[in-house]
């Protein structure tokens, strides 16, 4: 072989893969062999192309339609109160298009117009109010990125490796940039004197769909960082993300992110409502349960190589690449792991903008074509590290659904394969 590829050096291989000896390495065509693709004018630079009016709102080519959202079928006895998922094998960067971006609905996507929409604030307030859509608009607003994760993400993980495809496992995450108004502004505006002592109180969220699905928030976090948004990367939120107006709290699960948001509440204490109850409580192994789990802790996973995006460009520079985010703040370290725990490498962090946002890591590297079982651990500005599901285990057992953050394990055959399987 040449001594090229005996180095380490990715400058070195990146070189050599433009002489012919690179094809049979990198998949790259010998530069000996014309390539029409190259030598001969192809279709597209003979004709001209389409107007700039053929697609008024633009759509992704068509050599990318399989980039969609996807839904288990067996997951729900039903769809209308289901769940898809967010093609992150097939993403890059960390803004989520919201046309990828995951759904959840209790009991479907309404349609509600702007017009149509109102927005009551009553309760512990000095006087209640009603906003319409315009008025919302003529309030300061802000931009924030943010990460927004239902809490039975990778929930069908706890008994073991089930989904193989990371979009199945860890697909009910999003992250885009949201525009609003802070929920302080609207509570302030409706004035907070006749609640009293605000360290004990609490604001019910609920949306205007069929479900009525409302949930409980302290206080403290309603005036911290909640947002009332109505954009979702610089336009208008789809009607599956809860079009016009939806909540965002910030690091919480995505279940307090009520969509079509008709209600703010102020209150003496919690609901006690469905949805955290019987509902997004954490069932513990003697059959008692954690209450009040709002926070998503810091996590990551490899989205590629993963089942759905496999090696296949046998050995040579590789680059890992994944994501990670913890409703505690920002991502400090992602560590990867080759041999399924026993040997970490610091991976390479992306640009990073607000917490609680999602963060993509990098580990750039070269795969001799052997057999590794990929794994990524987070740790967040607390300090906090993200735990393996043996760990999570031991301190909860196997009846729970939500917040399942363990770290995960793919096992990469020598053909460029990957198969979800449990290192614990």
């Amino acid at each position: 072989m040449n001594d090229l590829f005996k180095s380490p050096s990715r400058r070195a291989f990146l070189r050599g893969s433009a002489a012919a000896v690179a094809g049979s390495v990198a998949g790259a065509a010998s530069a000996q062999d014309p390539d029409p693709l190259i030598t001969e004018v192809q279709d597209w630079a003979a004709i001209t192309g389409e107007g700039v009016d053929e697609t008024p709102y633009g759509l992704p080519i068509r050599f990318e339609d399989d980039v969609v959202r996807r839904n288990v079928p067996w997951l729900t006895a039903d769809p209308i109160s289901s769940i898809n998922f967010t093609p992150i094998h097939a993403l890059d960067g960390t803004i989520t298009p919201q046309g990828c971006a995951f759904e959840r609905h209790h009991s479907g996507a309404i349609e509600l117009a702007k017009d149509d929409y109102r927005l009551m604030i009553n309760g512990l307030v000095d006087k209640p109010l009603v906003f319409h859509y315009a008025d919302l608009e003529r309030f300061p607003r802000e931009n924030h990125v943010y990460f927004c994760e239902c809490a039975a993400n990778t929930g069908m993980e706890w008994a073991g490796a089930q989904l193989n495809g990371v979009q199945f496992t860890h697909g009910m995450i999003h992250n885009m940039e949201y525009s609003g108004v802070t929920l302080r502004t609207l509570l302030e505006e409706a004035g907070l004197d006749a609640a009293g002592d605000l360290s004990d109180k609490w604001v019910y969220v609920e949306g205007a769909d069929a479900s009525s699905n409302g949930r409980s928030i302290p206080m403290e976090k309603a005036l911290d960082d909640c947002l009332v948004a109505f954009k979702a990367n610089g336009e208008a939120l789809r009607k599956e993300h809860g079009y016009p107006v939806r909540l965002v709290v910030p690091g919480w699960e995505g279940n307090m992110w009520v969509k079509w948001l008709r209600r703010i509440e102020v209150m003496d204490g919690p609901v006690e409502s469905r949805e955290e109850t019987s509902k997004y409580t954490d069932v513990l192994a003697d059959g008692t349960a954690r209450k009040w789990t709002w926070v998503m802790d810091a996590k990551s996973v490899i989205t590629s190589p993963s089942p759905q995006s496999p090696i296949s460009h046998g050995p040579g520079p590789l680059v890992i690449s994944g994501l990670a985010w913890s409703g505690h703040g920002k991502i400090t370290r992602v560590d990867v792991s080759r041999d399924g725990g026993v040997t970490w490498e610091t991976a390479r962090l992306g640009t990073q903008g607000d917490a609680k946002a999602l963060t993509r890591f990098y580990l750039d590297t070269t795969w001799d074509g052997g057999e590794m079982l990929l794994q990524a651990r987070a740790m967040d500005e607390t300090g906090y590290v993200q735990p393996t599901k043996a760990q999570l285990r031991e301190v909860r057992g196997e009846n729970s659904i939500y917040h399942n953050n363990c770290i995960q394990t793919w096992h990469v055959k020598a053909n460029g394969e990957a198969e979800n399987v449990e290192v614990s």
